[in-house]
């Protein structure tokens, strides 16, 4: 087996792992995911920029980036002297399961794909020219 599969099939894993591995997300992401995840409220921009100790904007494009892969939402909530601000929760932790199963699936399935064009390509009946 190739060492990059073997490395990565001996490593201690765990779960916020499947967010970078399957997801692409960074460690502030994780931070902020797990801050949410922690959370009994949806929080402000404004919450995960302190906690996270950063400026808003970067907190905004973590919680941005988390949206986009499908682990946050955002909530509107009205303001008690009118107007209204944005807040932010995790996504249902079973439907963020389930879409990592998908992919999963479907790597597996791409993968299978690939490995028997590798065996119709070079197996036994290969005649090279």
């Amino acid at each position: 087996m190739p060492n990059a599969v073997q490395k990565q099939l001996k490593e201690e894993r765990e779960c916020e792992g499947l967010l970078d591995c399957m997801l692409g997300l960074n460690e502030m992401d994780r931070r902020v995911f797990r801050l949410m995840a922690e959370c009994s409220e949806p929080i402000t921009i404004d919450q995960v920029a302190k906690f996270i100790d950063r400026e808003r904007t970067t907190a905004y494009r973590s919680v941005k980036r988390l949206q986009e892969v499908g682990v946050a939402v955002e909530e509107q909530e009205s303001c008690p002297k009118g107007g209204y601000h944005h807040v932010y929760r995790v996504s249902d932790p079973d439907e963020i399961a389930d879409e990592l199963q998908r992919m999963l699936n479907e790597w597996y399935a791409t993968t299978g794909q690939l490995i028997q064009e590798f065996r119709d390509t070079y197996g036994e009946d290969c005649h090279l020219k």
